[in-house]
C-alpha cells in the first residue's frame, strides 16, 4: 500500500477496488427518464479527484433528475484524473476561475488564503441534516482559524494500519497469525514463504511503503515531526532520534531486506501486488470502521484476507480530511452548493444509486438496508463511496450483519482523539527550512522504510544532514505553536 496517493487513500479501505460497496444505498432506476435539457443556467459546477465511470452519461443522467426535482438545480460533476488533481486544482484555485465545489486540496493553505466560502454559518443553515450527522473529529479536524471551510464525508473518521495476510498460504502451511501485533512477528512465518515459495514476494514493500507505529506527523512524513501517541503527546520529537518512534521497525525492515523477505529493487519499485493475485505473502493496508474488519479487503480480493493491527484507532487531522468538499468563494452559487452538498450526504437514493450504480442493472435492494449485487456490478460503472458521500446513509452488502454494524458504532465512539487533531501549522517562518528538509527525506525515506539502507549507518547521517537543513528551527518553531494550540484548548 500507499505506493500513490490514490491507493493511501482507498487500498487500505478497499474503496478504490469496490468504490465503497459498503456506501451504496437505493432506489435511482435505470428508466428514471432523461433530465430536462438545461436551458436557465441553473448548473453548478463540481470538480472530483479520480477516473470517471464507464456509465458516468447514465449515472448523472439519473442523479441530476432528483438533484433537480429537490434543489431547483443540476450539476456538471467534472473528473480530473489522480495525478493531475492537485496541480489542475492549484491553477484554478489560483487563477480565480469560477467553480462552485471542490474536492479539496491543499485545504488549510487554502481556507486561510481566501480561496474557499466561509461555511460555519451556512453548514447549520442550509445542510442541517448531513452536518447533524458528522462526528465531532471532522468539526474539529476541519477548523481554520476559527472558522469551517468545508463539508467532509462522513466515512472512516479514524484509521489504522493493519497487516494483512494472504489466505492461500495461510491455509496452505497452515500459518496462525493470532499473536501478530509487530513486524518482527511475522519472521517465522516470511521464512516459510521464502523456502517454500520462491515466486512470492514474503512481504509486498515497494516505493512508498512505510512502516509506523502510534506515530502522529504535524505535516507529513516528509517532515519527520510528530506526536508519540502514547508517550509524551505534549512534546513535538523526530521519531527518527527516539528509541520507541519507528527505529525498531526500521532495524526489523532492513533483517527482512536482508534475508531476502523484501525484493531487492522495493525502494524503486512500483510494481503493483494485487490483493486478488499470489504474488505477495505480507502487506500493510489501512481499515477504518466502515471497512467492517477484512470485510471489504477480502471481496476485493476474492478470497479470505486476514489482518492484525498494529496501530490503534486514532481520529486524526488527516482522516477528518480525507475527503473534504469545499465551496468556491468566487461562486455566485454558495447556497445552492451547500445544499448539494447537503444532499449528497443525507438523501439515500441519490447516494446509493451513484456508488452502486444503476438499480436492478448492477444492484438490487434487499430488507434491512442490505444490496445484492449483481453481475453486471464493476469497478467502472459506479462512483467511490469515500469521496462521494456519507457512508452512514449506504445500504450495506447483504453479508454485513447487525453485530458488525452495532461494532462499527461502538468503535467509533471509542476511538481516541490524536492530541494533534485540529492544530493547523502556520509555516510562514521555516519555508526554507521546509523545502531543505524535505529534500533531504527524499533522500533517505524509501531506501529506509523498505530495509534496503541499513539504519544504524543511515539514520546518523540522515539526522546530521536534517539538523544542517534547520530541523530543530521548525520543531522550535512548531513546538511554540503547539503549545499555544493545547493553552486554547483549556
Amino acid at each position: 500500500m500507499n505506493k500513490t496517493f490514490k491507493k493511501m487513500l482507498v487500498s487500505g479501505a478497499a474503496f478504490a477496488l469496490l468504490g465503497g460497496v459498503l456506501a451504496g444505498c437505493g432506489g435511482l432506476k435505470g428508466d428514471a427518464g432523461k433530465a430536462t435539457k438545461d436551458d436557465d443556467g441553473k448548473t453548478l459546477l463540481m470538480y472530483q479527484i479520480g477516473d470517471k465511470p464507464e456509465n458516468y452519461d447514465q449515472l448523472m443522467e439519473v442523479a441530476n433528475k432528483r438533484i433537480k426535482d429537490k434543489i431547483g438545480y443540476k450539476v456538471n460533476l467534472q473528473y480530473i484524473g489522480w495525478g493531475d488533481y492537485e496541480k489542475k486544482m492549484s491553477v484554478i484555485t489560483s487563477s480565480g476561475e469560477n467553480y462552485d465545489i471542490a474536492l479539496a486540496k491543499n485545504y488549510v493553505a487554502n481556507a486561510q488564503k481566501g480561496a474557499y466560502a466561509d461555511l460555519t454559518d451556512m453548514l447549520p443553515k442550509y445542510a442541517k441534516e448531513s452536518y447533524d450527522m458528522l462526528d465531532e473529529a471532522y468539526i474539529q479536524g476541519n477548523t481554520v482559524n476559527g472558522k469551517l471551510y468545508a463539508m467532509p464525508v462522513n466515512g472512516n473518521v479514524y484509521a489504522q494500519q493493519v497487516l494483512s495476510f494472504n489466505s492461500t498460504f495461510l491455509d496452505k502451511y497452515n500459518l496462525d497469525v493470532s499473536n501478530v501485533k509487530t513486524l518482527a512477528d511475522m519472521e517465522p512465518m516470511l521464512q516459510v514463504i521464502k523456502e517454500k515459495e520462491p515466486n512470492v514476494v514474503p512481504v509486498a514493500a515497494g516505493s512508498g511503503w512505510r512502516v509506523i507505529r502510534d506515530i502522529e506527523y504535524v505535516m507529513d512524513d516528509k517532515v519527520p515531526l510528530a506526536v508519540d501517541i502514547h508517550g509524551d503527546t505534549t512534546k513535538i520529537i523526530n521519531p527518527y532520534e527516539t528509541g520507541d518512534g519507528v527505529i525498531p521497525d526500521l532495524k526489523t525492515m532492513h533483517k527482512f531486506y536482508e534475508l531476502g523477505y523484501v525484493a531487492k529493487d522495493a525502494a524503486t519499485s512500483n510494481t503493483d501486488y494485487n490483493l486478488e493475485s499470489d504474488t505477495w505473502f505480507a502487506r500493510i493496508e489501512t481499515q477504518g470502521p466502515y471497512d467492517y474488519g477484512d470485510t471489504l479487503l477480502t471481496r476485493a480480493a476474492q478470497k479470505p484476507i486476514v489482518s492484525r493491527p498494529i496501530t490503534s484507532p486514532i481520529k486524526n487531522t488527516a482522516n477528518a480530511r480525507m475527503a473534504n468538499f469545499v465551496v468556491s468563494n468566487n461562486s455566485k452559487n454558495k447556497e445552492k452548493s451547500v445544499e448539494l452538498l447537503n444532499l449528497l450526504n443525507s438523501d439515500p437514493e441519490l447516494l446509493n444509486g451513484l456508488v452502486y450504480g444503476i438499480e436492478d442493472e448492477t444492484w438490487k435492494k434487499l430488507d434491512n438496508d442490505r444490496v445484492e449485487l449483481l453481475k453486471a456490478y464493476g469497478p467502472k460503472n459506479h462512483m467511490s463511496a469515500w469521496n462521494t458521500g456519507n457512508n452512514e446513509i449506504v445500504y450495506l452488502e447483504k453479508s454485513i450483519t447487525d453485530e458488525q454494524i452495532e461494532k462499527r458504532k461502538e468503535s467509533i465512539e471509542n476511538a481516541e482523539k490524536s492530541p494533534l487533531l485540529g492544530f493547523n501549522f502556520v509555516t510562514d517562518n521555516v519555508k526554507t527550512e521546509l523545502t531543505n528538509i524535505n529534500n533531504v527525506m527524499s533522500q533517505y525515506l524509501d531506501g529506509l522504510h523498505t530495509g534496503t539502507l541499513d539504519p544504524d549507518k543511515a539514520l546518523p547521517e540522515m539526522n546530521q544532514k536534517l539538523n544542517g537543513a534547520g530541523l530543530e528551527k521548525v520543531r522550535a518553531e512548531m513546538q511554540k505553536q503547539f503549545d499555544e494550540f493545547n493553552k486554547s484548548k483549556k
